[in-house]
């Protein structure tokens, strides 16, 4: 058998408490939503931003079908699972369900 790399978040849970456990959900930080490109019909504009204050949170005034596809990709930004892009492996970029229609920028932010 070979050597796997497994994923881990590192945190011993073995005696967490109720405020252990709130600590690390303040530390996750918020999470940043902003339109980078434009290529269709879309209601939203160039540089639009948004915020998740956690994961779980969604930000008010968001499209739901985008929404729809930014649950996919909120907890690995806030987790900070890397970005498949090598310019940048602390965004993620998320193009709308649409044909023609909009990529997103997600990152962690303070």
């Amino acid at each position: 058998m070979k050597n796997e790399k497994k994923l881990d978040l590192n945190v011993d849970v073995s005696n967490f408490t109720d405020d252990d456990y709130h600590e690390i959900w303040k530390q996750m930080g918020r999470i940043r939503i902003r339109m980078v490109e434009k290529t269709g019909k879309c209601y939203h504009e160039l540089g639009e931003t948004f915020y998740y204050d956690n994961p779980i949170t969604k930000p008010e005034g968001l499209c739901n079908d985008l929404l729809h596809v930014l649950d996919l990709y909120t907890w690995r930004t806030a987790v900070g699972f890397p970005s498949w892009d090598p310019k940048d492996r602390k965004a993620l970029m998320i193009h709308c369900p649409s044909k023609k229609g909009t990529v997103w920028e997600v990152k962690k932010v303070p």
